[in-house]
């Protein structure tokens, strides 16, 4: 016991900031609802929020929605980064990495299909000193799931198997966007993917930082059909098979 309050003593001084990165492209319209989201939770133990928003290069008023609740909310201290093309997700987050001056960071998609209420749910494994990365699976848990597509579900759980087998870790959901990393350790790998090969090359170059200490943690999940602005695509999913051949066998570095 006493040991355990050690830990948690030393982790919590360590984790004073925690930087959110928030990819968007072409959400004027549910973009506030994320930041409201955002700026009410509270963390726990003091930890402040660093807020980085990265337009990547939005056809709509995303920018301007950006700027307008900015302007609104200056306690939230939002920080906006713009591509000046469209370049994909994956290139959006490195832009956001590369800024992020937290201890950890974690990914918040700027649809409403992840909850931010749960960044406590994810950082209580490393405030209490048990964890380096924590991944929030959709697959495990009490927490809501929208019920939406079969193959989707038979998609995501291939491409965890098969990641699984070369990572030679046990996730139940490796393309979640919930990913907590201490960003020490994200900033010294070298991203290369720009769309949404991002997951796989991520849980492989992380999966290889010497005694890496992953967890994983149940997490609700409010998906939205194409209609509603879902973005990836069967496509999508081939590009994603080979980046974790890629990235686990070809390409390590």
């Amino acid at each position: 016991m006493r040991h355990k309050f050690k830990n948690l003593f030393r982790n919590y001084m360590l984790i004073s900031k925690l930087s959110i990165i928030i990819p968007a492209y072409n959400e004027e319209r549910t973009i506030h609802f994320i930041l409201n989201k955002v700026k009410d939770v509270q963390l726990d133990h003091g930890i402040s929020k660093e807020v980085i928003v990265v337009d990547d290069c939005s056809k709509d008023n995303t920018v301007v929605a950006i700027e307008n609740y900015a302007a609104s909310n200056p306690t939230l201290g939002i920080k906006i980064y713009k591509h000046e093309v469209n370049k994909g997700k994956g290139a959006a987050l490195h832009t956001g990495i590369a800024k992020a001056s937290g201890d950890f960071l974690v990914i918040q998609d700027a649809d409403l299909e992840y909850d931010p209420n749960e960044y406590n749910l994810l950082l209580k494994p490393i405030i209490e000193g048990y964890a380096d990365v924590v991944y929030g699976s959709r697959f495990i848990g009490g927490k809501p799931h929208r019920i939406l597509f079969f193959w989707h579900s038979i998609g995501n759980k291939t491409l965890t198997f098969i990641s699984n087998a070369l990572t030679n870790l046990n996730l139940t959901d490796m393309e979640t966007c919930y990913k907590i990393f201490k960003t020490s350790d994200i900033q010294s790998l070298q991203l290369k993917e720009k769309r949404f090969g991002f997951e796989p090359e991520v849980t492989a170059k992380i999966s290889r930082i010497p005694n890496i200490r992953i967890y994983e943690v149940g997490i609700s999940y409010y998906g939205r059909t194409y209609a509603e602005g879902k973005k990836i695509n069967w496509k999508d999913g081939f590009r994603a098979i080979y980046c974790i051949l890629k990235y686990n066998l070809w390409a390590k570095k």
